[in-house]
């Protein structure tokens, strides 16, 4: 496994990458990958779904009912908002953090199953689901509490510095997935390196790829996003795997593990 002072070490050596290259290279991994990605949206949307019905099931049946009882029962419902928003702010916080964390370990298991068939090996839906174990969701949710700090730290600090933190936050996922015996303290300098180091190169591969998934997604009819909302990850690990490299026999070893 490697150590954050080697991590640290092949950031400092890093060589220059091209921003063509990387593109082009992403487009190549995205053709292997596409189907994945799909599953990752997939996955994604049915985690949030009882989130989403618990939390506006409530909402939708006040407003049938007012909407049935007329004007009359606008007071109920202005009362029902009143009495039900501190519950809404902490179920939606508390329900984001939990959202998040299980999001982190399907974008590190999507990260694992991206290197396997980057290696032309065969991959199973299980490998989605390689880090939602108890040992990694407690640290991947202080991982989630510790991007979620740093977030709203850079939105008080006059929302500019967010454009910088979207980076390295960016990175926590692959750092994780390919050293999660790192702490997090650990996971968070080793991105917060690399996206200093890369830092103009990964935001503007983010940008163009996040645009073009969302361009050509609208193209195939709206529907296409959920095939195409994935490839803003290529970079991310292309990046990862010029800049840092895999420990090859600890991949192989987890790969073991995955499979028994």
């Amino acid at each position: 496994m490697n150590s954050v002072n080697s991590l640290i070490e092949k950031i400092n050596a890093a060589k220059t990458l091209d921003f063509g290259n990387i593109f082009s290279d992403s487009i190549e991994l995205f053709k292997k990958t596409w189907l994945q990605g799909f599953l990752l949206q997939l996955f994604t949307f049915i985690v949030m779904l009882p989130l989403i019905i618990v939390l506006y099931a409530p909402l939708i049946g006040v407003v049938i009912a007012q909407q049935e009882g007329g004007y009359a029962n606008n007071d109920a419902f202005e009362s029902f908002i009143a009495g039900m928003s501190l519950f809404y702010i902490v179920f939606v916080l508390a329900g984001i953090l939990v959202l998040g964390t299980i999001s982190i370990a399907l974008n590190a298991g999507f990260y694992k199953i991206m290197r396997k068939l980057d290696n032309d090996e065969q991959t199973s839906t299980s490998d989605f689901f390689y880090f939602i174990k108890g040992k990694y969701l407690s640290k991947i949710f202080v991982l989630m509490l510790a991007s979620f700090g740093i977030a709203v730290l850079a939105t008080l600090l006059c929302y500019l510095p967010i454009f910088y933190v979207m980076v390295p936050l960016s990175l926590f996922a692959i750092v994780f997935a390919f050293n999660p015996d790192l702490t997090v303290g650990e996971i968070v300098k080793v991105s917060f390196k690399l996206g200093n180091k890369k830092w103009l190169l990964i935001f503007g591969l983010l940008i163009v790829s996040g645009l073009l998934a969302e361009i050509v997604g609208l193209l195939l009819c709206g529907i296409g996003i959920l095939f195409t909302a994935a490839f803003p990850y290529h970079p991310i690990y292309l990046i990862y795997k010029e800049v840092i490299g895999f420990d090859e026999t600890t991949t192989i070893e987890q790969i073991g593990e995955s499979t028994e």
